[in-house]
């Protein structure tokens, strides 16, 4: 059988290398003696063709696995927390290569609506009157390297401020040692209120009266440039994801995706989505 073309979508070598073993460990303990037959990281490869071209799974080209086999696999992974844990491995690892501490100190918050798809669910779809939208919300909280802290999917219709204080409780809840968060003027004082009383000084970014049109905000930047990363991956532009908890498995294979660009940005393959802009550590 002769070896398929690449699609840009593919994993590089060292790019899979950071994320086969885990997914090696993820199979021996499935395993139970039998010889596996669908090769892991064209599954991967398909996830995220599906996630960089929007298309629909069974749509998915014929030289990759059976659509139902790799939706499969997508569905068990989000399950049993196999695509967080890769994620959240990435995401330490890339923070260790920048020289940061494992552990994060400081997180900024935002939240974006998108349009759902006709087979989301009823319930789990909303209205967002301000961007007169309905589906779903995306409630983030970022680093200060704009990577993923917590992710949560709610309806659209949940306020900014509401979701804020469900990412805060996150944010305590699994990352102690964040003491400070940075929010915009669409976070009402009981989102500063809630975090004072978990310990976390809440800190709203104005912008300046002054100021027309798009004008890039002090340290809120990060987290657009989060959601400017997840704009690349057609999938996301909508909700198309039947369940919640599948848009965020969604999520983080985009952000797998970027992180695994990241980590192996050389001299002459500077990594997709850096930025010179520095930061302070955090």
């Amino acid at each position: 059988m002769t070896e398929r073309r690449r699609y840009p979508s593919d994993l590089k070598d060292d790019q899979w290398q950071l994320v086969e073993p885990m997914l090696l460990r993820w199979r021996a303990t499935r395993t139970e003696g039998r010889e596996p037959t669908t090769a892991l990281r064209e599954v991967v490869n398909a996830i995220l063709y599906v996630a960089r071209t929007g298309i629909a799974w069974r749509y998915l080209p014929h030289d990759f696995p059976p659509h139902t086999t790799v939706y499969g696999y997508f569905k068990e992974w989000e399950r049993d927390g196999t695509t967080e844990q890769i994620h959240d491995t990435l995401r330490d690892q890339l923070r260790a290569k920048k020289g940061r501490r494992i552990l994060p100190t400081a997180a900024i918050i935002d939240a974006q609506s998108v349009k759902a798809s006709p087979n989301a669910p009823a319930d789990s779809q909303g209205w967002d009157g301000g961007k007169k939208v309905k589906g779903r919300k995306r409630h983030i909280a970022t680093d200060t390297l704009g990577l993923l802290l917590v992710l949560i999917v709610t309806a659209a219709g949940v306020q900014d401020s509401a979701g804020g204080k469900q990412v805060l409780h996150a944010l305590a809840d699994r990352w102690p040692t964040v003491t400070k968060a940075w929010v915009d003027a669409g976070y009402n004082n009981g989102v500063i209120k809630h975090g004072a009383q978990l310990a976390i000084d809440v800190e709203v970014v104005t912008r300046d009266k002054e100021q027309k049109g798009f004008v890039v905000q002090p340290i809120r930047w990060r987290v657009e440039q989060t959601f400017g990363i997840m704009s690349r991956y057609r999938r996301l532009h909508r909700d198309y994801e039947e369940l919640p908890d599948r848009s965020r498995s969604m999520i983080h294979w985009a952000m797998v995706n970027s992180m695994t660009d990241r980590l192996t940005a050389t001299p002459d393959r500077t990594g997709q989505y850096l930025r010179p802009k520095p930061l302070a550590a955090a």
